[in-house]
């Protein structure tokens, strides 16, 4: 029986827009942006700093390297916050209603401090609450040094949660992050970015 149920935040929680964040990064200064930047797991630079390999600062002098002149951490975070299209209520106020129904709910995302300090700021629900408020718990790839699709990140998760795959529902808007997952045995949801998914999570739920 599905009892925790475990949630991306870009693509599924919050709609992004990949070339949005292009255009942004683009602006202050990076040309090369739309290949250094990936919808699912970011590489280089944007992919250290996701993983945790490097820091906020860090990531911040190595772009500034990369484009030829000094960046700044705001200019940093406007490139990297480009991605968040819209948050839509109806997910929220689901995610609320899953735990009144006694759901474990966590997220699990590949993301980074540029994209915390917003969604774990009072600005991101539109109307004051942090992305905290809506989770039991939240699993960052660059605070647990691991990022999707790793066998070993959805592991940790099992092992800290003390649970079994059987009982985890993923949802993700990524193919290769639902397919790790669905090899170790946990039940899968994979809707398109920005897609009213709360059907196909309670097709999941009453099976």
């Amino acid at each position: 029986m599905i009892r925790t149920i475990i949630f991306d935040l870009g693509g599924v929680i919050m709609t992004i827009d990949q070339q949005q964040a292009v255009r942004r990064f683009q602006e202050i200064g990076v040309p090369d942006a739309d290949n250094l930047l990936n919808p699912y797991t970011q590489a280089g630079i944007f992919g250290d700093v996701e993983e945790g390999l490097i820091s906020d600062e860090e990531f911040r002098q190595k772009l500034s390297e990369h484009v030829g002149h000094e960046l700044t951490w705001d200019q940093c975070a406007y490139g990297w916050q480009g991605y968040c299209d819209n948050v839509p209520k109806r997910n929220l106020d689901y995610l609320l209603d899953l735990r009144k129904r006694g759901y474990r709910v966590l997220l699990l995302s590949n993301t980074n401090p540029f994209m915390m300090a917003f969604a774990r700021s009072d600005k991101f629900s539109g109307d004051g609450h942090a992305l905290d408020y809506y989770f039991d718990r939240l699993y960052l790839s660059y605070e647990c040094k691991m990022m999707k699709p790793s066998e070993m990140f959805f592991r940790f998760v099992l092992t800290e949660e003390q649970t079994l795959p059987e009982n985890c529902l993923f949802v993700d808007d990524g193919p290769r992050n639902c397919a790790a997952a669905s090899q170790l045995g946990y039940h899968t949801v994979c809707p398109e970015n920005g897609s009213d998914w709360r059907e196909l999570v309670e097709e999941e739920l009453q099976k």
